[in-house]
């Protein structure tokens, strides 16, 4: 800290050009769907929408939650705008900047490093749609604020956010410095870009904190400084291209059968064509990795059959920023979703988590943090983390995995020990998928820590993608499942009642009822085992 005061204190002044010295596109589709929201005031951020306008209530701490007034003031909205591609929508995006002038810029949220970095990046990434044909005055006045929060940004180096707002803050750092063209900024970035690398990404390429969505995104911030650099005439450091490919492997773990991405740790449905870009620009190749042995996560396929399934600890905790509410630890967006697993058979998702609301209110986003919201076992209706407004509490402390593989059978032995201190007792799951990817096996244990302790009552949820169609059979011990492509499964099971209950779905989009399939522990009972088999013609379950 003293090393950063000191060079805040020897920055000097900006000079301010008339316009950047380098000009650079963001690279990133927008929707334009959601640019015609915007037009109508409606800003949707993850799923949670509320008013942004000119005049309006939109960057005052009163608006709504941290997250979803961060992206209000972090200006990403821009690419959705652009895609709309009207002059009307060109005028609003001037409007609510010379409204953030007057009235959002001096809020304490506003001034945070990685919110003041992301909007130096999407002003600059899109000068030629937001200000280029402005008025004189609107683009003295964007481009002073621009370099005085670069200016800040920078002195703030190295970000103190355990997560991916460092990198954001880099990224924002280095733009400014090309834009500007300030080398002094330059240096000091670049100086602190290795290490923030090796921080951010564990050695399997995943990302530090555990979300699929956040390893996407870090991925493009990757890129987008690796064409910045490139733009200014810099070789960026060797240790970027390595991380860049590691990373595009991991994410390829990631993806179901539809392209899109599994939903653990505040990940939604990213659609497929993004995925694939963001793949192509990071030019990493190869076929998507089994395990991600740091990370924790595993895939397992065998024919049309993918399991993806969470067998690793979640991230350290660390304390929220008090001055604007943003949480600096790893686990902001964690989920209580230790162990839990998504299924897909081909191009369709059938065992699923109920996704995320990063953006929503503390009881709605909770609640699709919690164990409950995932397709694993909850235990004396109990999280197996605790949930914390700045990320996790308690949490397992011991998560192993251990696959083994035969003749194109693949097993999967996991343990968690969430509970051991509510109630001294581990969790362990053990998952067996056929060659043919025709049958999967499950085993669900409690393990007590003291011999002949009594066992707490137990369930297990089996999440459904809402185009699955369940249909309970007679004996409530089996359901019969039918997926988009018309192909049958059926999930049976031993040792505990079978049940269909509602649930919600928020993979994207609204909100979308769904169905959950629920087995329900017999009394004193500590293992239940099940299996999800696919219907052969003639109605009979295929046998591993």
């Amino acid at each position: 800290m003293r090393g950063t005061r000191r060079f805040i204190a020897g920055l000097k002044p900006v000079k301010v050009p008339d316009a950047p010295a380098r000009s650079f596109r963001d690279l990133w589709p927008g929707d334009a769907g959601r640019g015609a929201r915007l037009l109508r005031a409606e800003f949707e951020v993850l799923g949670t929408t509320r008013r942004l306008e000119p005049g309006g209530e939109g960057w005052e701490e009163t608006a709504g939650p941290v997250t979803w007034r961060a992206a209000a003031h972090g200006f990403a909205w821009l690419r959705d705008l652009r895609a709309l591609g009207t002059d009307t929508a060109r005028m609003r995006a001037r409007d609510l900047a010379e409204d953030w002038l007057a009235r959002g810029a001096a809020e304490t949220l506003a001034q945070a490093p990685e919110v003041a970095a992301a909007r130096v990046s999407a002003w600059l990434g899109h000068w030629d749609f937001l200000a280029a044909t402005a008025e004189d005055g609107f683009r003295k006045k964007l481009l002073v604020r621009l370099a005085q929060d670069a200016r800040g940004v920078v002195g703030t180096l190295p970000a103190e956010a355990m997560h991916r707002g460092a990198l954001v803050t880099l990224k924002g750092a280095i733009a400014a410095a090309v834009a500007l063209e300030e080398e002094a900024w330059m240096t000091r970035a670049l100086r602190f870009l290795p290490g923030e690398l090796e921080r951010q990404f564990h050695p399997d390429g995943g990302h530090v904190e555990r979300s699929p969505q956040q390893l996407l995104l870090a991925l493009q911030d990757l890129i987008e400084i690796r064409n910045l650099l490139h733009g200014a005439g810099l070789n960026p450091p060797p240790l970027l291209a390595t991380v860049m490919e590691r990373a595009g492997q991991a994410l390829r773990l990631f993806r179901h059968g539809d392209g899109g991405l599994a939903q653990f740790n505040g990940t939604r449905e990213d659609g497929a064509g993004l995925v694939d870009l963001v793949l192509t620009q990071s030019q990493a190749r190869g076929r998507a990795p089994l395990l991600l042995e740091e990370s924790g996560f595993h895939r397992l396929q065998a024919g049309r059959t993918l399991i993806i399934a969470d067998a690793g600890a979640p991230p350290p905790l660390r304390a929220r920023d008090s001055t604007t509410g943003l949480p600096r630890g790893a686990d902001r967006f964690a989920h209580a979703g230790t162990l839990s697993f998504e299924m897909s058979v081909g191009r369709d998702r059938l065992i699923v988590n109920c996704g995320a609301a990063p953006a929503a209110e503390a009881d709605w986003r909770d609640a699709l943090r919690a164990t409950a919201a995932h397709s694993t076992l909850v235990l004396a209706d109990t999280n197996s983390s605790e949930l914390k407004e700045e990320g996790l509490g308690r949490r397992p402390e011991r998560v192993e995995g251990d696959r083994q593989e035969a003749d194109g059978a693949q097993w999967l032995d996991a343990v968690h020990d969430g509970w051991r201190k509510p109630f001294g007792a581990q969790h362990r799951r053990r998952l067996y998928i056929d060659r043919n990817g025709d049958d999967l096996r499950g085993e669900d244990l409690i393990e007590m820590a003291e011999t002949g302790a009594p066992v707490p009552g137990f369930l297990l949820r089996f999440h459904l993608h809402p185009a699955v169609l369940a249909t309970p059979q007679i004996d409530e011990q089996a359901v019969l499942l039918k997926l988009p492509s018309n192909q049958f499964w059926r999930l049976r099971a031993k040792g505990a009642k079978v049940a269909v209950e509602e649930s919600l779905y928020l993979g994207g989009g609204e909100p979308r009822r769904t169905s959950q399939i629920v087995l329900i522990a017999e009394p004193g009972a500590n293992t239940v085992q099940w299996a999800i088999g696919r219907v052969q013609a003639g109605g009979e379950v295929a046998e591993g």
